[in-house]
């Protein structure tokens, strides 16, 4: 996997599992959602949560293109190590604050607002539609800010009131939401 740009472009990371429940997002589809987060946000300027962090593969994005205030959650114990290790190693340990929980239960304690968040459930998460009224409830989006949910053909969210936007990048969606 690959860091598409800003200071760490084409830098490269390895997650080291085979077995892991993660699902990391294609570089054709990554390159896709930043084109379009390019004209949306200020990444030096933008508080940014990642649900469902997985690699950590957005909020390296993120802290490469200048976002000094990245958050990413995960409840897997090696995902969390890897990227607690990869974080140092590309030496952005300032701008990424790491939290090991489930996102559920991080979801329903945090008292933080966020301009920009990205969930990425693993798809057979059986919750998956659920996640946005979630994000919306407990008023986790600042009011300008733009939530984006990867999700597959199986779900479809085009009808919600908070969605603006989908996108599909072959059998990866992006469904955006916004405060209404």
């Amino acid at each position: 996997m690959r860091i598409i740009s800003g200071t760490l472009g084409g830098r490269r990371f390895d997650p080291p599992a085979k077995n892991w429940p993660t699902r990391p997002t294609t570089d054709q589809s990554k390159e896709g959602l930043f084109n379009i987060l390019n004209n949306l946000i200020d990444f030096e300027e933008v508080k940014m949560l990642d649900l469902f962090g997985g690699t950590g593969n957005h909020c390296y994005e993120f802290a490469s293109r200048g976002c000094k205030d990245a958050t990413y959650v995960d409840k897997h114990g090696p995902c969390v190590a890897f990227v607690k290790k990869t974080v140092e190693q590309f030496g952005i340990e300032e701008q990424v604050r790491i939290v090991k929980q489930d996102v559920f239960k991080f979801i329903g304690m945090n008292n933080e607002k966020y301009d920009y968040i990205f969930a990425g459930p693993p798809y057979p998460l059986p919750t998956i539609p659920l996640i946005p009224d979630l994000i919306f409830e407990n008023e986790l989006l600042a009011d300008e800010g733009t939530f984006v949910m990867e999700h597959n053909p199986d779900h479809d969210f085009e009808s919600h009131k908070n969605c603006f936007d989908v996108r599909k990048y072959g059998k990866t969606f992006f469904a955006f939401f916004q405060n209404v």
